[in-house]
């Protein structure tokens, strides 16, 4: 069963302290980590990390869930985001809008809908981290989803819409799409169900996300 963390979806969070680092994840399955276990997260690995680092942070919330598309994180994620004082957001999302055939144009606008929503309720707009979407069709049943569609090209379509947006508003992103690519040749890094990343490639993806986190954060 997907795990929201901490508490309820919407109603519970965790008190404002003095002045912690209130970290919202938005996305997907890549962001609650299909195929590891919760405490082998991304975002789990991010805010430990972060607190060895002396960063006062809190992950409020995970909101997200198998399956999601951006439609998802508007019509469900946005108004747990809305309630949670977020101080800092990380969003990696578009796969499943892929899958479903959705088009790049309604991609971008849903895409630009929530990162507006996202920098609207940032006290400091620029606390907003982007990552791409790794590339599944390097995974064993990742052609299964393809439809006789090149998989890698419509994901990199996508992702090119993401640093778009992103360098529009001088947020930060992270490439997950490159390093996704060696999941084919390391079993590894795939989990059990042929298609997920392991808890090993979420950890790899915590390495590169950490160190634009913390620049961030030390602004």
């Amino acid at each position: 069963m997907p795990f929201i963390l901490l508490f309820s979806l919407v109603t519970c969070f965790l008190p404002v302290s003095q002045s912690p680092v209130r970290y919202v994840a938005l996305g997907d399955s890549y962001t609650i980590c299909t195929g590891a276990e919760e405490s082998q997260s991304w975002p789990l690995l991010l805010s430990k990390h972060l607190k060895q680092q002396q960063v006062d942070i809190q992950l409020i919330a995970n909101p997200a869930q198998n399956g999601w598309t951006t439609k998802d994180v508007i019509d469900k994620e946005l108004p747990v985001l809305d309630q949670s004082k977020a101080t800092f957001v990380t969003l990696l999302i578009g796969v499943n809008d892929w899958v479903r055939g959705v088009s790049e144009e309604e991609f971008r606008h849903n895409l630009v809908y929530i990162i507006d929503h996202i920098q609207s309720k940032l006290p400091d707009k620029a606390k907003l981290l982007l990552l791409t979407i790794p590339d599944f069709s390097v995974t064993p049943t990742g052609a299964q989803y393809s439809k006789g569609r090149n998989i890698s090209a419509g994901i990199d379509s996508f992702n090119r819409i993401i640093k778009e947006e992103a360098s529009k508003r001088g947020l930060a992103t992270v490439d997950l799409f490159e390093t996704s690519k060696k999941m084919k040749s390391n079993p590894d890094l795939v989990a059990a169900d042929g298609l997920h990343p392991s808890a090993k490639e979420y950890s790899i993806w915590e390495e590169l996300i950490f160190p634009v986190a913390y620049k961030m954060l030390q602004k």
